[in-house]
């Protein structure tokens, strides 16, 4: 017993030791084994799951280390700066995609603007730009975003990604009586649009929320919950809140999983043998916050011959908010917008550290400058030395 304690003392000290040798200025690391009894006498329980976990009381924006491993993906130097805002507008929530030709970010609106009788903005940052100013300063910047003008046909963009054969690969949640649909959108001016679905044989969606193509093909992958009834922008659901594939070169569409309370995020592993789904059961819009409902990701085998989800099981489980956008790193590690920052799981599903923003950080998307993160009022970057997975399709 003896040699247990001191072997897990040891343990803690070389990694607090290693951390401080390596660890970005103003990160802070966060020992699990400090933290798992804290007494009947604890007062700052979190009985709420849309408040974070800041137990230093830092103030944020800050990184939170929970292994070191993590100082793997944030490197030596990182820091989390704002990069655009626009206080009482959630300009930045949703659909983040970066075009490495442009150097640019595209995104969309979130709730408040939009509604039955209004449509989302989409709108496009220059990451140049956002570089040249960075470097003038130590601070935080504010550059201007450029709002796209595009087709009556693009009605509430909720999801995206690409570049997809050049294009913006998105998918709208639709508005009123408009239906949902995924969407080419050309990256530069007049920024036109083609529509490739908008119905399963007849049926209008319910309202999609994100996508991804399984890597080494065409193929598009979808989820479709009912948070546009829920938002009050879209009619009752029609169809149960699932996931769909849909082949472009053939017109089929299929469900490949279902089960879900909402289905949100989705992503692949690069090899394509593994996929990722958020459930964001918990939050249900109108009805407020059951916190007995999924705020989840769950992971899939890929069927080899057709792709269908199969074995599902539990990769993670969010502290807090419910994880939206999910990316992976070249490394395998998985990266999903929470209720108080960007969490960050090893392939295992171990918690290893957030970007603590204090609040709900729907999206995030890798660039040549490091990760983009959308706070809905704010857009912040993260100068970490990890890599997004390359979109390579057939």
């Amino acid at each position: 017993m003896v040699k247990l304690a001191v072997g897990a003392f040891l343990a803690v000290a070389l990694a607090a030791a290693s951390y401080a040798t390596l660890s970005p200025p103003g990160a802070v690391y966060i020992d699990p084994l400090l933290y798992n009894v804290v007494g009947a006498n604890y007062t700052e329980w979190r009985n709420s799951s849309t408040v974070g976990f800041d137990p230093t009381m830092t103030a944020p924006p800050f990184i939170q280390v929970f292994d070191p491993s993590f100082l793997d993906i944030i490197g030596s130097s990182a820091t989390i700066r704002s990069i655009a805002s626009n206080p009482g507008f959630a300009f930045a929530y949703e659909a983040p995609i970066y075009v490495p030709d442009l150097n640019a970010v595209f995104f969309a609106s979130g709730p408040g603007y939009n509604g039955w009788y209004n449509n989302g903005v989409v709108s496009m940052i220059n990451m140049t730009e956002v570089d040249a100013a960075l470097a003038s300063t130590t601070g935080n910047v504010n550059i201007q975003v450029q709002t796209l003008h595009l087709p009556d046909t693009v009605q509430m963009v909720n999801g995206g990604t690409g570049p997809y054969r050049g294009d913006l690969l998105f998918v709208t949640a639709g508005r009123a009586l408009l239906p949902p649909s995924v969407v080419r959108v050309n990256p530069n001016p007049p920024y036109n649009a083609t529509v490739l679905l908008d119905n399963l044989l007849g049926r209008q969606f319910n309202s999609l929320n994100d996508i991804k193509i399984l890597p080494g093909t065409d193929i598009m992958f979808f989820t479709d919950p009912a948070y546009g009834w829920l938002s009050g922008i879209r009619p009752d659901p029609k169809l149960p809140s699932q996931v769909y594939r849909f082949d472009p070169s053939t017109g089929q569409v299929r469900v490949v999983a279902d089960q879900f309370v909402q289905p949100n995020g989705i992503a692949f592993t690069a090899d394509g043998k593994s996929a990722f789904i958020t459930d964001t059961g918990a939050f249900e819009v109108i009805n407020g916050v059951n916190q007995t409902r999924p705020v989840t990701i769950y992971q899939f085998d890929v069927d080899p011959r057709t792709q269908s989800f199969t074995n599902r099981r539990v990769f993670a489980y969010s502290d807090s908010g419910a994880p939206d956008g999910i990316q992976l790193d070249t490394m395998g590690n998985v990266y999903s917008g929470c209720g108080d920052g960007i969490h960050v799981w090893n392939a295992e599903g171990t918690l290893i550290g957030k970007f603590y923003l204090n609040s709900t950080t729907p999206q995030m998307v890798f660039t040549k400058s490091g990760l983009v993160i959308l706070e809905a009022t704010s857009m912040y970057l993260t100068n970490i030395q990890a890599h997004g997975m390359t979109l390579t399709t057939w």
